[in-house]
């Protein structure tokens, strides 16, 4: 009976300690965004409401890459639909010039 009881007490703390890690995750998924949010205002002169939805954009992308690496079947084409999917979004979020800006700062960044 103590081998049962102490056996749901471990299943248990699994749980809470992967409940933990995913929030961790998620916490440093946000700061991420947050730091790439700012590092854009400067470069390309961002607008408040611009700032909000890059911020958004950034934590999407972030959390979709996250489940993909975490997922037991990573394909190339998963990668580059994910990327695409991200582009496409920064594009309808800044207008021409900030857009042109943008790709010029992520080849300069790589």
């Amino acid at each position: 009976m103590k081998k049962i009881i102490t056996l749901c007490l471990f299943v248990f703390a699994l749980f809470l300690g992967t409940g933990f890690m995913s929030a961790q995750s998620e916490l440093e998924i946000n700061k991420e965004a947050a730091r790439q949010t700012e590092a854009l205002r400067k470069v390309i002169k961002l607008k408040d409401n611009q700032m909000d939805l890059v911020y958004e954009v950034y934590k999407a992308y972030g959390k979709a890459h996250a489940s993909l690496v975490n997922s037991e079947t990573v394909t190339d084409k998963a990668v580059e639909k994910l990327k695409k999917n991200f582009m496409d979004k920064m594009e309808s979020v800044l207008n021409e010039e900030q857009f042109e800006n943008y790709k010029a700062y992520i080849k300069e960044q790589q």
